[in-house]
């Protein structure tokens, strides 16, 4: 249990921030993701970390029990997933990405469950 909360703590917040960021800055958060998706070096470099993140997940907290603390597995997996396909193909990260966020609706969905996963992943590290 100490190993989710020390991990909620830490990933709680970023996914606040990245969801307030994605809704508050509407516009700019578009242009910077359009620039991002033509850099196949930066797919490269965010997939690499985020294969690193994962795997410092999944080897101190790969717990499959039934509670919140299955949220932080499954997030370590999906790291670890996602970081490779990026690292893999960023081509196909590119196509993806530019068929997803041209659709605001779904900028704005992804916004919201970040905010909210944040939101319950920090209370769930700090307050319990």
């Amino acid at each position: 249990m100490a190993s989710s909360k020390f991990i909620a703590r830490l990933i709680g917040p970023v996914f606040v921030v990245s969801g307030i960021a994605m809704l508050g800055k509407g516009d700019s958060y578009q242009a910077m993701v359009e620039e991002f998706l033509r850099s196949p070096a930066l797919i490269y470099i965010a997939g690499f970390l985020a294969l690193l993140g994962g795997l410092a997940i999944v080897n101190v907290h790969n717990l499959w029990h039934w509670g919140w603390p299955l949220i932080v597995t499954v997030i370590g997996w999906l790291a670890v997933i996602g970081g490779a396909f990026r690292m893999v193909a960023p081509q196909y990260v590119q196509a993806l990405g530019s068929a997803m966020f041209t659709h605001s609706a779904a900028v704005i969905a992804i916004a919201i469950i970040s905010a909210a996963l944040g939101g319950f992943l920090s209370f769930k590290g700090y307050m319990e």
